[in-house]
């Protein structure tokens, strides 16, 4: 399995924690959250594979319905334990954010896009997930807050492209990248940073 595979399973997995633990929050049942893990964890990359005019890969690859099983299992078993610890569905949305944007410019570019079409694909891949989640628990989507969401993702998007232009390893570039986005969004939360608004 290359870099590029994993690191999507893994955010897949992450990212159905995260859809999980959103809905063990707001005191939904085993098949909510477990429904809720699901569209959050594919419902990114869903979306960019209809961009790119392929069939998402979940529906072939039985991989990453264990990879959400696994996410969902993890977040009920472990739910107390995670509801008290304040940021862990920051962190986990940072991390799942971090692998999505990733995957989603090396798929992008896989499949011919243009450089700038990859990174917003990037981008949309990462936020789409969490857009899906936070509309199914009737909270306004972190996207449409004055929060540094949608801009850790560019930024790792960005970091991406420059790292493999420069012939870094993919691996290496990956780690890097991931890194980028999740630390950028961890670091906004801790202190409260956003982007200035629009108007009076």
């Amino acid at each position: 399995m290359n870099i590029i595979y994993c690191i999507d399973l893994l955010g897949t997995m992450v990212f159905a924690i995260s859809g999980a633990m959103a809905a063990n929050r707001s005191g939904i049942d085993i098949f909510g959250a477990t429904f809720t893990g699901f569209v959050t964890a594919i419902g990114g990359g869903s979306l960019r594979d209809v961009f790119l005019n392929l069939r998402p890969i979940w529906v072939d690859d039985s991989n990453y319905l264990v990879a959400i099983l696994i996410g969902v299992i993890i977040s009920i078993i472990a739910n107390k334990q995670l509801y008290r610890l304040a940021r862990t569905l920051t962190f986990f949305d940072a991390l799942g954010i971090g692998f999505f944007c990733v995957v989603g410019v090396q798929k992008s570019l896989t499949y011919e896009s243009s450089q700038t079409a990859a990174v917003i694909l990037g981008v949309f891949s990462a936020v789409m997930g969490g857009v899906i989640r936070d509309t199914l628990m009737n909270e306004t989507p972190l996207i449409f807050r004055k929060e540094i969401y949608a801009t850790a993702c560019l930024s790792g998007a960005i970091m991406y492209m420059i790292l493999g232009s420069w012939g870094v390893d993919t691996a290496v570039n990956a780690f890097v990248s991931t890194l980028t986005v999740s630390a950028i969004r961890l670091i906004a939360v801790k202190y409260e940073l956003s982007l200035p608004g629009i108007g009076g």
